[in-house]
């Protein structure tokens, strides 16, 4: 298994020093990891030696401490121990460097936004201005506007931070988490975001590889890799494609191409007016065969926004492959360090609070109360029956809770009517803890399952979750039939599906038996449903999704169903944050608002 990792670290290496020049495609190239190899990995990875008939506690909750600083320093120092009896599955040998970011465009065009707010006049008298929510958007928006001089105060109404990238903790100290959340190079605005705050060691690098399960495809076990070469874009995604053989022939990349040729030559216009039609609609529209979306893009569009091509926007897809194609680093991926409420959005609280900030927890908002001109906003009532007064408002409430919001005086308007068929769509995500280490791969896979989207083992890909167990994180996609069924239903079918991934480690049928198996066992499991997460994302949604510039002076708009150009994202939900603060910065330079 370490020979394994030093040969993937090696081939790392050899592509950096590549040069187009000595680039040849290799078109009988073989990217599938085989059967046996798998299985000469499996028993090389360490095991718990004999199955116990009685499942043992995973953790004692009592040794764990409240504080998460504390708990990441235990854990890390608990994976330092086990890693003297196990250094093969304990051993941090996966992550590869921070991609090189500064001088890009869009990280440069990033930087320059968070510029602008510290180089604005500093306020005689900053504005007060109430944010509706704590999750990246909202604390997105909160950093900005400390950086122009003024003071947020954030609204939560749970006692977690994130909003969809919240983390919780079980009795066992164990964390899950509402999605399994993957940051990509193109998230440029996020990237800064981490720099500015001196956390970027946080994120956890992986090789520059997408990564596809064969097992729905016959061959069980197996993985086809699309590895990209160090080399400028959109140089290295063409190799990518062009090296690998097991998903597409030949002619079906030819014909993939030219149906990609319009966006390539018209650009963002030709990306945007695509949104009329859904991703299998544009496959035929382009004479695109049926195996490409079969093979690539039923993964690639569950992974995008948790439905199938038959409903998601073209222009989702296609904005992806424009990050993905035009920006170097834009399709590499990293994990954080740890659950993203205390490794990403404590960080952004700390920053907020020391300069002069507020962040409020457990206050859940009731209704707006109005001026008499019966539009703008005068206070915020809260559920305890007290009130809130600020010189703006800014709502980071996802779309379908703010649509019950609105005041009646609100809803006939244009701008706030034209919004209202945007609904959030369902989401489940599952993590499952086993006793002992599967053999599986550092990075994101994608399933290529028809009830699964993406899954990694955390316990390897995560420092702050690192384990001589597997703990398996998976997203079920699509969930509109299954987010109404058990928790027990839900975890039946994900083990068929996991049976298929591991077909030498797990059996479906044995998983929960106590009596002693050559297969993996659970522990326990912890599936977390989100009835209405992030905006779906379905054809003909990308002209009704707001401004984060409202008709109302005082009250503003943000979250990933605002219009921003990253859609339904981790870096979507920041941007537009970030987009609101600047609305507010305007709104005072122009007079529209102003401190009282």
């Amino acid at each position: 298994g370490e020979r394994v990792r030093e040969r993937e670290r090696e081939r790392g290496a050899n592509e950096s020093g590549r040069s187009m020049k000595g680039l040849k495609v290799e078109s009988k190239r073989s990217h599938l990891v085989s059967s046996s190899s798998c299985q000469q990995r499996a028993a090389a990875c360490p095991r718990t030696r004999g199955a116990s008939s009685v499942l043992p506690r995973r953790k004692d909750a009592t040794k764990r401490r409240d504080d998460w600083a504390s708990a990441f320093a235990s854990r890390s120092a608990s994976v330092q121990t086990k890693a003297a009896a196990a250094p093969v599955s304990s051993a941090r040998t996966g992550d590869f460097p921070k991609p090189d970011f500064e001088g890009l465009e869009t990280f440069e065009e990033a930087k320059a936004l968070s510029e602008y707010f510290k180089a604005l006049p500093r306020p005689e008298k900053p504005l007060k201005v109430v944010i509706l929510g704590a999750g990246l958007a909202g604390l997105s928006a909160a950093k900005y506007l400390t950086d122009a001089g003024h003071k947020p105060i954030v609204l939560e109404a749970r006692d977690v931070l994130g909003g969809k990238v919240a983390a919780f903790q079980d009795k066992d100290g164990d964390w899950y988490e509402t999605g399994l959340h993957i940051f990509f190079g193109a998230y440029a605005n996020m990237m800064n975001l981490f720099k500015e705050l001196d956390i970027e060691d946080r994120l956890q690098w992986k090789c520059h590889s997408m990564i596809f399960s064969m097992s729905n495809q016959g061959k069980p076990g197996e993985f086809s890799r699309f590895d990209f070469p160090e080399i400028p874009a959109p140089w290295n995604g063409l190799v990518a494609i062009l090296r690998n053989n097991d998903m597409l022939t030949w002619p079906e990349k030819i014909q993939f191409g030219l149906g990609l040729l319009p966006a390539i030559v018209f650009g963002q216009n030709y990306v945007d007016e695509q949104d009329k039609l859904s991703v299998t609609e544009w496959m035929r529209k382009q004479n695109v065969p049926d195996r490409v979306n079969d093979e690539v893009f039923i993964a690639m569009s569950k992974a995008l926004n948790f439905c199938d091509p038959d409903e998601l926007s073209m222009t989702v897809v296609l904005t992806a492959l424009n990050r993905f194609l035009q920006e170097r680093h834009g399709s590499k991926m990293a994990f954080l360090d740890g659950p993203p409420n205390t490794r990403l959005c404590q960080p952004m609280v700390d920053y907020i609070e020391a300069r002069g900030g507020e962040v409020i927890m457990n206050t859940r908002v009731k209704q707006f109360d109005l001026k008499e001109d019966n539009k703008t906003v005068d206070k915020l009532v809260l559920q305890d029956g007290t009130d809130v007064e600020a010189d703006a408002y800014i709502s980071t409430a996802p779309v379908d809770i703010l649509k019950l919001l609105l005041p009646e005086q609100w809803k006939g308007m244009p701008y706030f009517k034209g919004f209202d068929s945007l609904e959030g769509i369902p989401v489940i995500n599952i993590h499952i803890w086993f006793d002992k280490k599967l053999c599986t791969v550092d990075h994101l896979l994608f399933s290529r399952s028809p009830l699964l989207s993406v899954y990694a083992d955390m316990s390897t890909t995560c420092k702050g979750y690192a384990d001589d167990k597997s703990m398996i994180e998976l997203v079920f996609a699509p969930a509109k039939d299954w987010i109404g069924r058990s928790d027990e239903d839900i975890v039946k079918v994900t083990m068929e599906e996991l049976e298929r991934l591991f077909p030498s480690e797990i059996n479906a049928g044995e998983a929960f038996q106590e009596e002693p198996s050559k297969f993996a066992k659970v522990l326990k499991y912890k599936v977390v449903k989100t009835p209405r997460s992030v905006y779906k994302a379905i054809a003909g949604t990308g002209d009704i999704r707001p401004e984060q510039k409202t008709p109302i002076d005082n009250f503003f708009l943000a979250g990933c169903f605002t219009k921003q150009k990253y859609l339904a994202s981790m870096e979507g939900a920041l941007f537009s944050g970030k987009l609101a603060a600047e609305q507010v910065c305007l709104a005072q330079q122009n007079n529209k608002i102003s401190a009282k």
